[in-house]
C-alpha cells in the first residue's frame, strides 16, 4: 500500500508546467464575470494581490469580504470568473456598485489564490491599498475603473 507517483506526460516535461493559457481559461469562466479583466490587468492584478497578501493587506473569501465591504472598508475587489455555482458571490458585485468600489473578474480562482500565497483556490479578494505598494495599486485601481460596467 505504498502510493506511487505520477510520471510527467512529454508536453508538462518540455515546459515544466501545466499552465493553461488565457483563452482556455476564458472558456471556463461563468455568465455573470464582467468586467473580465485582459490578460495584462489580470497579471496586474495578480501583483498588486501578491503584494499586499506579503503584508497582510487582503481581505479572503466570501465572508470575510461581504463582512468588511458592509463596514465600509475599501479597496479594489477581484473576482474569480470560473467559480460555480455563482449564487456562492453573485450578490457582492451588487454591494460594491451600491458603495462605488471598484470591482473586475479574473479568469481563474486558482491563480487568484496562488498569487494570495494560499494552496487554496480563492473566489473573491479585496486589496487594501497600503504605501509600499501604491503605485501598483494605482495603476490597477486606474485599469478597473476603466472598465465598462454590466448594464
Amino acid at each position: 500500500m505504498t502510493k506511487v507517483k505520477k510520471e510527467k506526460s512529454g508536453a508538462e516535461e518540455e515546459t515544466g508546467t501545466t499552465e493553461k493559457s488565457y483563452q482556455e481559461l476564458i472558456a471556463n469562466i461563468n455568465p455573470i464575470a464582467n468586467p473580465l479583466a485582459s490578460r495584462k490587468l489580470s497579471k496586474k492584478l495578480y501583483k498588486c494581490v501578491k503584494k499586499a497578501a506579503k503584508l497582510k493587506n487582503i481581505r479572503r473569501g466570501v465572508k470575510e469580504v461581504q463582512k468588511f465591504i458592509n463596514k465600509g472598508e475599501t479597496g479594489i475587489v477581484v473576482f474569480a470568473g470560473d467559480t460555480l455555482p455563482i449564487e456562492v458571490y453573485c450578490h457582492i458585485p451588487i454591494m460594491c456598485e451600491d458603495r462605488s468600489l471598484p470591482y473586475a473578474y479574473v479568469p481563474s480562482k486558482v491563480d487568484l489564490g496562488a498569487s494570495a500565497g494560499s494552496k487554496r483556490p480563492t473566489c473573491v479578494i479585496m486589496v487594501k491599498p497600503h504605501d509600499e505598494y501604491k503605485q501598483a495599486y494605482d495603476e490597477c485601481l486606474e485599469e478597473v475603473t476603466a472598465l465598462p460596467k454590466p448594464i
